[in-house]
């Protein structure tokens, strides 16, 4: 259950070690003198660098009063921590809004202090309130900084308490924990429901707070429990009576939720205070993430590597994970629960994509498979000075099934059904080899680096889909896919690949480079009707290969490419165009790999002088790319 796991995970990491004050980062310090005058203002913000990305500032985290998510014109202040807008009325640089619509929210958030300062009589929360008076009122000034947002908040400090924020003086701190308790009390004595998380009884079920950070959502926070329309109502029900939860519950959840799609949450141990506790989430696409974690610290150094093992980078990743890069799992003495939460924002709501929960073994191990599924031979020229991942990251797998590589055109459900099938180790999607066929078909000539990169990835991909299929059929009308070359794969649509490959090299041998070579004109119908072209192609294939014979330079390797011809096409009956009509999906999957892996002996490189790859079997060599 979703909500258990997250409830649990909540306490076990002490996120909600006090529910009334949780942990958040106030940007401003405003300084209040005993008589209720402005003495200063203090930028908590450092300048933080973390995961290799773009140095930022990051404001300091402090026990704030707990903040409800809002939304809408009319959204309520929080207690005596806000942004410029509701403390003092006033836009920021980023977020500019009318006079009146400042004028509105301050006198609310001024109005919550009001009714604290008439119960409690506190002198420091008496100082904020003449402070903010005297600004409404024009009497005294405080300048928004320039490098503030909107999003920024703000707090305040007495100044006879030196460092103390106001919200945390004791007769303010139980105030704030007076009120919470009435609400959540709802001013009943019933209690017609039961908590599905804890099982507590529940008089008035509340709104799920929002949690922030969601991709696709609202700034403001969506919600993962939500009723707000008439047809959420069933048996008199209405609203979140229909999934009741308890206060205590609803508010661990979403924290747990907040802490898992957070960069870098906040570490809420006393003595931990101003670092971070490890990420655990991974970007899937624009609008999609993955959430992981466990129920034992055993797991954590798994965990904490986890999302780098789909952005393969040898200097965070250690040798005992490096190792599931290439197919063996790492082994654990005590696995612990492994769990999975992808979600997505969409309409002022959260969308859980695919929930589930494995142990750490199988995850490990299924994530090794998924990487020995993937590897195949790489076609990528290797950049100067530098060196290829060991794998492919998931986002350029990702995007190699989008146009161009545009990671805003990859369907959610696609990336959440590649993640949850490498850790589940279930089928990948028919879906994910349509698509890679079909941009492999329309990106087939492109030569910039990128496009030999994306076609690396589709290539891996459809191995990857084949491979599975295959192991869970009884009787697999194809072989299993290796790492390179086969020779001893006998499949039409392997041979037709293969053979498009062989066809490509020789026209480069003999043309060099041309406006639209065979497979620019000829790819897309090969692999899918090959009786239809490759007669055709056959013949135009031996005047490529007499006009390469006429120069002695090349009249080894063309010899050599000819031979390669009749050893490949030798099954199908040229003569009588015995090649297949048509090729089904997984046929045409198999064309690519053939194509693939056949170009890959054919332009690669000798790697030394005892190279036994067939290129090293030619009479002469053959001329450089």
């Amino acid at each position: 259950m979703i909500l258990r796991a997250l409830y649990n995970l909540a306490q076990s990491d002490g996120l909600l070690a006090d529910p009334d004050f949780p942990l958040l980062p106030i940007a401003w310090l405003v300084h209040v003198s005993a008589d209720g005058q402005f003495a200063g203002l203090t930028d908590t913000r450092v300048l933080t660098e973390a995961g290799g990305k773009k140095p930022r500032l990051v404001a300091k985290t402090f026990p704030v009063p707990y903040q409800v998510g809002r939304s809408g014109t009319k959204a309520p202040p929080a207690f005596l921590v806000d942004n410029a807008k509701y403390v003092f009325g006033r836009p920021t640089p980023d977020k500019p809004f009318a006079e009146a619509e400042g004028a509105e929210k301050s006198a609310w958030f001024r109005q919550r202090i009001a009714e604290c300062v008439a119960e409690t009589s506190d002198d420091g929360v008496r100082a904020v309130l003449a402070l903010l008076e005297a600004v409404a009122q024009g009497e005294q000034d405080v300048r928004i900084p320039d490098d503030c947002r909107s999003n920024d908040l703000f707090g305040f400090i007495y100044t006879p308490d030196v460092d103390v924020l106001v919200h945390m003086r004791p007769a303010i701190r139980a105030y704030w924990r007076r009120s919470r308790s009435e609400v959540a009390a709802g001013g009943s004595g019933a209690d017609p429901f039961e908590c599905i998380v804890t099982g507590d009884p529940v008089a008035a079920p509340g709104l799920f707070p929002k949690v922030k950070n969601v991709p696709g959502g609202q700034t403001s926070g969506s919600p993962l429990v939500s009723f707000n329309a008439a047809a959420f109502t069933s048996y008199g029900l209405s609203n979140n009576e229909n999934a009741p939860i308890s206060r205590d519950a609803a508010e661990a959840c979403s924290t747990a939720l907040q802490r898992l799609l957070h960069p870098a949450y906040p570490d809420p141990h006393p003595s931990h205070r101003g670092q971070t506790l490890a990420r655990r989430n991974y970007r899937l696409s624009e609008d999609t993430a993955a959430c992981f974690w466990s129920d034992t610290r055993a797991a954590d150094p798994f965990l904490d590597v986890f999302a780098e093992l789909f952005e393969p980078d040898p200097a965070v990743v250690g040798g005992m994970y490096h190792s599931v890069w290439r197919g063996k799992p790492v082994r654990f003495d005590k696995p612990g629960a492994f769990y999975a939460l992808i979600v997505s924002g969409a309409q002022g709501r959260m969308i859980v994509r695919d929930w589930f929960t494995t142990s750490v073994a199988d995850a490990s191990d299924h994530l090794a498979q998924h990487f020995d599924d993937l590897n195949i031979v790489r076609n990528t020229p290797v950049p100067k000075g530098g060196s290829l991942p060991p794998v492919l990251p998931l986002r350029v797998l990702l995007a190699a099934l989008a146009p161009l590589g545009r990671r805003d055109a990859i369907p959610a459900s696609l990336a959440s059904d590649v993640f949850t099938a490498a850790l589940r180790g279930t089928s990948y999607p028919l879906s994910l080899l349509q698509r890679a066929l079909e941009r492999s078909r329309a990106e087939i000539g492109k030569t910039e680096w990128a496009d030999f990169e994306r076609r690396d990835a589709r290539a891996a991909l459809i191995k990857a889909v084949l491979n599975r299929r295959h192991r869970r059929e009884s009787q697999p009308a194809y072989p299993e896919i290796t790492v390179a070359l086969d020779s001893t794969n006998t499949n039409p649509g392997y041979l037709c690949g293969r053979l498009m490959a062989v066809l490509e090299r020789l026209q480069q041998v003999a043309l060099g480079e041309v406006n639209a070579t065979v497979v620019d004109r000829f790819f897309g119908a090969a692999s899918a009707t090959p009786r239809a072209v490759f007669t055709r192609l056959l013949r135009n294939a031996r005047h490529h290969a007499r006009k390469a014979r006429e120069e002695p330079s090349k009249r080894g390797s063309a010899r050599w490419l000819e031979g390669q011809l009749d050893a490949i096409a030798a099954p199908f009956d040229v003569k009588n165009n015995g090649f297949p009509g048509f090729l089904d999906l997984e046929q045409q999957g198999l064309f690519v790999l053939g194509y693939h892996q056949q170009r890959h002996e054919l332009w690669r490189k000798r790697e030394a002088p005892g190279d036994t790859a067939p290129i090293s079997e030619m009479t002469e060599p053959l001329p450089p790319v």
